[in-house]
């Protein structure tokens, strides 16, 4: 396990979180080893899938580039067990911002930079979040740009790795229509005839990735998979 204080030599390159954004209290370390303890006993790749509890989330950022100083802006989540979505288990915050926010990225998300200055500090998020989501697996739509946020600002202001499990919506997607595995959110929806609401809203779009994951883990089932690990082995196989 990755320690949760440890000597910094050098400097950190891009480190606008560690700086600007606070630090981790004795209280949010001693969550976070409980956490971790619990993560390691969570068995989720032979979990039955309908008994697989997730976190299905998005994140709303400055940019794509977080090791170029781009910043998470807002954190939406939702859970599900199997495939039913618990519409009243949600999640979501804006997050401080210490950058100008671009009239482009303000526009998209509906978000003004005063919002921002007076929104929680990102360390204190990002404890909520995780006390939200707990050991659960994570699924994300383009998870790349989740995990790479997610990566950084973990360590940059807890000291620790993002260790949870996160699962891309392309993961059961590939199973059923390779030609939508690169597809945008939108494309997805309109395949799966999932209305588009809240668009570039960090819960809206997590609330539609979770209507994407129910929909492809239901064909995922009607095709004989029962967890996740019999889907990692089919597509290391197949794909």
């Amino acid at each position: 396990m990755m320690p949760f204080f440890r000597q910094i030599t050098g400097k950190l390159s891009s480190n606008i979180y560690a700086s600007l954004q606070g630090s981790s209290t004795p209280q949010q370390i001693a969550f976070l080893r409980d956490l971790q303890r619990e993560m390691s006993q969570n068995n989720s790749l032979d979990t039955p899938f309908d008994e697989l509890n997730v976190a299905v989330f998005d994140l709303e950022t400055t940019g794509f580039y977080p090791e170029k100083g781009d910043q998470i802006i807002s954190i939406g989540a939702i859970k599900m067990k199997g495939h039913q979505i618990k519409e009243h288990e949600t999640f979501y915050s804006l997050v401080k911002a210490d950058l100008p926010l671009s009239e482009e990225i303000s526009a998209l998300t509906n978000i003004q930079e005063t919002e921002l200055c007076a929104a929680p500090l990102a360390s204190d998020v990002l404890v909520q979040f995780f006390k939200f989501v707990k050991s659960d697996t994570l699924v994300a739509h383009h998870s790349k740009h989740e995990h790479s946020f997610m990566r950084k600002i973990t360590w940059d202001l807890l000291r620790t790795k993002f260790n949870h499990r996160l699962v891309d919506t392309s993961f059961l997607i590939r199973l059923s229509d390779l030609s939508m595995k690169s597809a945008s959110l939108e494309e997805v929806c309109i395949q799966c005839g999932i209305d588009i609401r809240d668009r570039h809203h960090a819960l809206g779009d997590a609330i539609m990735t979770a209507q994407v994951w129910r929909h492809y883990l239901q064909l995922a089932q009607q095709k004989g998979f029962h967890h996740l690990r019999e889907v990692y082995d089919y597509l290391a196989k197949h794909d």
